[in-house]
């Protein structure tokens, strides 16, 4: 064993291809055919999209356990711990099983370089062959034809809203990124798309393929019933629905487009309206629009594009906040601090800014110059760090005053350990 603790391995991994971020199927799949030689026997579900996807593989991991299926989820990236990534029938995966999957995959890579997220997943896919699930659920990373996830054939593919984001690997118009969310489709299988007015590459290639395609307010939808909602698919109603446990009216359209997933698998994997019901309400997310209580009221979301920043701005108009609205904000050097602000301008009263312990993350300098106009400068406040403007904000809050922490995955992570921190001490 190269190592014998995960802090150790995944330090490791960081440094072991010389670029972050390497898109490509090639290294993976040789890895994994040395790996596992035979078919997996179990039907994949894989996610792509530029928002929901997170939200997606939680509402259909929830539902498969509300209806007694043993389920393997991968997702990322993680808040807290690494382990999160890796769930076996909703638990985190234990850091001596992971550990041995890095071994093995250590073992099977012979010369390549893997990058870190290529190592995470082919573990993570070993693993999920061992526990042999009743069902997988893979979120992509980035994109999806190139994506480490899509070297296993998924039996359903499901490309959620597509937005502008990771341009610099994807393409810089809708139709490009599209084209390679479209990616993880496979001819004649079932391919589910959550947007409401997808581009022409996504049409395109579901044609091409021969996908049996299911376009969210073509061929499903859903209406509100007051209290519930109900769910219209192709030839098939689901009536009196609860809401979603995640907040926000877009979790409809993610909750639309998950019950039609489970409806493509329904012959192998049959799901009744009751563990429909129970999955929805279940279901746990932390960072989406997550809400700490108390006399100041913390409010948490990973929004890290203008797409989520507007579904963000979406929730905050439906939440009551008494006093002042603080912004802690910080995001990663690829993203644009003013779209992802913009929509929020209105409804936020100070802005706390500051780079978290991420290399990748837009220093203060550059995130207050991409905020200038959109708020008085005596109501910005450039920190050193991240915690520093979360531990300013908390200092200039007041009782029925609120903090929203979001930008990156990074932020939350700060704000939950400051939080979590606060509350020890």
């Amino acid at each position: 064993m190269r190592f014998d603790d995960l802090q150790s391995w995944l330090r490791w991994q960081e440094t072991l291809h010389p670029r972050t971020i390497k898109l490509g199927l090639e290294r993976s799949a040789a890895v994994w055919s040395r790996l596992q030689r035979d078919p997996v026997a179990f039907p994949v579900i894989t996610i792509a999209g530029t928002n929901g996807k997170g939200s997606c593989a939680a509402m259909l991991e929830s539902i498969y356990r509300a209806a007694g299926y043993r389920t393997a989820c991968y997702t990322s990236p993680h808040l807290l711990r690494y382990n999160e990534r890796i769930r076996l029938n909703g638990q985190e995966i234990r850091d001596a099983t992971l550990c041995a999957a890095f071994v093995r995959v250590d073992r099977a890579r012979g010369a390549s370089t893997l990058t870190y997220f290529e190592f995470g997943t082919l573990a993570a896919l070993d693993l999920f062959v061992r526990a042999q699930p009743d069902v997988a659920i893979l979120e992509v990373g980035m994109g999806g034809r190139l994506d480490a996830v899509n070297i296993l054939d998924p039996d359903v593919a499901v490309v959620t809203t597509i937005g502008m984001d990771h341009t610099a690997w994807l393409g810089d118009t809708p139709d490009q990124i599209a084209a390679e969310k479209s990616g993880i489709f496979r001819p004649h299988r079932p391919a589910v798309v959550g947007h409401r007015a997808p581009s022409g590459a996504l049409l395109e290639r579901s044609e091409t393929l021969g996908c049996d395609l299911f376009v969210l307010g073509r061929d499903f939808d859903w209406e509100d019933e007051g209290s519930s909602w109900r769910w219209l698919g192709p030839e098939l109603v689901r009536t009196g629905l609860p809401a979603p446990a995640l907040r926000g009216i877009f979790q409809r359209d993610n909750a639309a487009t998950v019950l039609m997933t489970v409806a493509c698998l329904n012959p192998r994997l049959p799901v009744a309206i009751p563990h429909l019901s129970l999955g929805l309400q279940r279901t746990h997310l932390p960072g989406r629009f997550q809400i700490v209580p108390g006399a100041v009221t913390w409010l948490l979301d990973v929004a890290h594009n203008a797409q989520a920043a507007a579904a963000l701005a979406a929730n905050l108009r439906a939440f009551d906040c008494p006093g002042r609205m603080h912004a802690v904000l910080g995001v990663l050097q690829d993203k644009d601090p003013q779209a992802i602000a913009e929509p929020l301008a209105g409804q936020v009263d100070a802005w706390y800014l500051g780079p978290s312990a991420d290399p990748r993350a837009l220093p203060t300098a550059e995130l207050r110059a991409g905020l200038e106009g959109l708020a008085a400068e005596r109501d910005l406040h450039g920190c050193e760090d991240i915690t520093e403007a979360l531990r300013t904000a908390a200092s200039r809050a007041r009782a029925g005053d609120c903090i929203l922490a979001f930008g990156s995955f990074t932020t939350v992570e700060a704000a939950l350990r400051y939080i979590h921190g606060a509350a020890a001490s």
